[in-house]
């Protein structure tokens, strides 16, 4: 799942804050912007099955 909103990449290092944008690059400084958003669940998580299975039987 992708996110609009986007930061630079580079904000750590050229700003002061994080810069957000919808574009591709940065408007401030022109590096590329990343997806802003954490992705919703760790594909390797060990336990995402158990979790997975209790969810379902709760339901």
């Amino acid at each position: 799942m992708k996110s609009d909103i986007r930061v630079c990449s580079a904000w750590r290092d050229a700003h002061d804050r994080p810069v957000y944008t919808l574009s591709a690059s940065c408007p401030e400084c022109g590096a590329d912007a990343e997806n802003s958003a954490p992705a919703p669940f760790d594909p390797n998580d060990p336990h995402g099955e158990y979790r997975r299975s209790l969810k379902r039987r709760y339901r």
